[in-house]
């Protein structure tokens, strides 16, 4: 029997291996970001960011909501991963600093397990990008095309692949 390992396959299959972990990623941030946004029970989560020292509370749970929902949405398309990967990374590590340090790492307990995994899957977007099978592999291409056509050589010429490269 011929076991050919995923490092062995073509770039495609490499790509689709990235798409699990960034869609599951994007699931699970739009769902925490709309838990945050909705009109019921917004003032009761304002008061707990209150109660953890995050003042002022509405505020700063609006923009973790926004940041969340954006960050599950542009994971799930696939473009500004590496802004998502860091958002995510940051509002993780608050969680675990301000919520789930002092119950330890079983999430059986409200401990921060949950929230390493997410950091985890946010690292490897942040270093591997989002892949081929992305809105960002879409639009680079096209830049690409275009860049080549007007023979843009020079990286001064470049630009646009070059801005897309660093948001990921």
């Amino acid at each position: 029997m011929n076991v050919t390992m995923l490092n062995e396959q073509p770039s495609l299959l490499k790509s689709a291996a990235l798409l699990p972990p960034r869609l599951s990623l994007g699931a699970t941030m739009i769902h925490h970001g709309l838990a945050k946004l909705k009109k019921e029970g917004m003032e009761e989560q304002a008061g707990m960011f209150e109660q953890l020292g995050i003042k002022p509370g509405k505020t700063w749970l609006l923009a973790t909501g926004i940041t969340e929902l954006v960050a599950g949405v542009s994971s799930i398309l696939g473009i500004a991963t590496r802004f998502t990967a860091v958002s995510v990374i940051v509002t993780q590590a608050m969680a675990i600093a301000k919520v789930h340090r002092k119950n330890g790492f079983d999430i059986t307990k409200g401990g921060y397990e949950f929230n390493v995994a997410l950091i985890a899957i946010a690292l490897g977007t942040l270093m591997r990008g989002p892949g081929r099978l992305s809105l960002h592999s879409a639009l680079e291409q096209r830049v690409k095309r275009r860049e080549l056509r007007h023979f843009r050589l020079l990286p001064r010429q470049r630009r646009g692949s070059v801005l897309l490269d660093a948001i990921g």
